[in-house]
């Protein structure tokens, strides 16, 4: 049962780093969309919070599946 969850809990952190990159890389497009010569800016910051939402996603994948041998 222990490893059904913390599959599910894995998979959760997967399912929610996947929208969180999808929303910021739609809003991202969108703010270049309206204002094109600040797009190097946002394009930075757009995979500097990318890599967050991925880091916090990762960690969130270690701790459900470390959880499964606890």
């Amino acid at each position: 049962m222990t490893g059904t969850l913390s599959a599910i809990g894995a998979a959760l952190a997967v399912i929610g780093a996947a929208f969180g990159i999808g929303t910021v890389g739609g809003k991202a497009m969108e703010a270049i969309a309206r204002q094109p010569e600040a797009a190097g800016k946002i394009q930075t910051a757009m995979i500097i919070a990318a890599a967050l939402i991925e880091g916090v996603a990762l960690f969130g994948v270690v701790v459900a599946l470390l959880t499964n041998n606890a």
